[in-house]
């Protein structure tokens, strides 16, 4: 691919997704300048390959961690800076406020999501399908604009049986999906609102009042096809119970709630897009970077033993490419 680059080798056991290896004896600095001098490289890497892209043996950005910040750079207009949307200054990088910590460490002190029930499918394997596995969505869909990219990377993982986490192909999905509901589902829109905002599913089963919202704060609607604004190919862009409305949704224009015709279509719609083949279980080692494109993927984090690993992963997002759909708009997270 260039002199820092070894040309992308598929992911093993996926249908979609790339392993884009540094070249031998090159070190992070360099693989990330070779980069910028050829910025429209990675991201036709990411498009090529359908939204997924591994970058492994960066290890070194761990004591670098403005090289994250600069690599994230090539991928779109504008990394986003923690200090100034809301996130709590505990997850938020000392000295690179650009960089989201996601760790169970303090003083951060985030838990993993928990164990599905059963651990295991019936075969004994990882459940990856929902409504087995849950926690499915997309990074901040919330938002009007939503992000474009997202790239973690893996500071202090812990043992590669735990702690994975899971792409869905929303592309691949939208695809094999018959023609009648292709038609039915274009022109529908998703709502989708923060979890803090007492709207999810669980919320609203347990009968407790939602809480008033700022106006930064407000569902925002979304497409559920949504054309890719670099490939024009079509995918679903959906999450499940916890990043969708169920109080006015979480389809606008159907019944609402939990046991409403909207939900058992989000339902259904999951449950499509997480099947086997549609699906990429990520086992992380130290020094990984994944690159994800959240306008045609859904992911998920799995569980961990929280109380016996310590787990530190940094994360940028990138903004810039929503799609014609967004033009113009001012950004609906930012407080007033």
């Amino acid at each position: 691919m260039t002199d820092r680059f070894e040309p992308p080798q598929p992911l093993t056991g996926s249908g979609f997704g790339a392993r884009l290896q540094v070249a031998e004896a090159v070190g992070a600095r360099r693989a990330v300048e070779a980069a910028e001098r050829d910025p429209a490289l990675l991201p036709a890497a990411l498009a090529d390959a359908g939204g997924l892209l591994l970058l492994p043996g960066l290890q070194a950005m761990a004591d670098q961690p403005e090289l994250l910040v600069r690599l994230s750079r090539i991928f779109g207009a504008e990394v986003e800076d923690y200090r100034h949307n809301l996130t709590p200054s505990n997850m938020v990088h000392p000295s690179v406020p650009e960089i989201f910590i996601v760790s169970n460490v303090p003083p951060v002190s985030r838990m993993p999501p928990p164990r599905p029930d059963p651990p295991l499918t019936q075969d004994g394997t990882l459940p990856t399908r929902f409504p087995h596995r849950r926690g499915w969505h997309t990074d901040q869909s919330y938002r009007r604009p939503p992000p474009d990219i997202s790239l973690f990377l893996a500071v202090t993982p812990i043992r590669r049986d735990q702690g994975q986490t899971l792409f869905a192909d929303a592309t691949a999905a939208y695809a094999a999906l018959p023609p009648e509901m292709q038609a039915r589902l274009n022109g529908l829109d998703g709502i989708h609102v923060q979890n803090s905002a007492g709207r999810n599913r669980d919320a609203v089963l347990s009968g407790a009042p939602p809480r008033g919202l700022s106006p930064h704060e407000r569902p925002q609607r979304q497409p559920i096809v949504r054309l890719h604004p670099v490939t024009n190919r079509p995918a679903l862009y959906l999450c499940e119970a916890g990043q969708m409305d169920w109080l006015d949704g979480p389809i606008a224009g159907m019944q609402p709630g939990p046991n409403g015709d909207g939900g058992k279509l989000l339902f259904e719609l999951m449950s499509h897009l997480t099947r086997p083949e549609f699906v990429y279980v990520h086992e992380w080692t130290r020094g990984d970077l994944v690159v994800w494109d959240n306008r045609c993927l859904v992911h998920a984090a799995t569980w961990f033993d929280a109380e016996n690993e310590a787990r530190v992963m940094w994360r940028t997002t990138v903004s810039g490419s929503p799609g014609p759909a967004y033009a113009g708009e001012s950004k609906s997270w930012i407080a007033a």
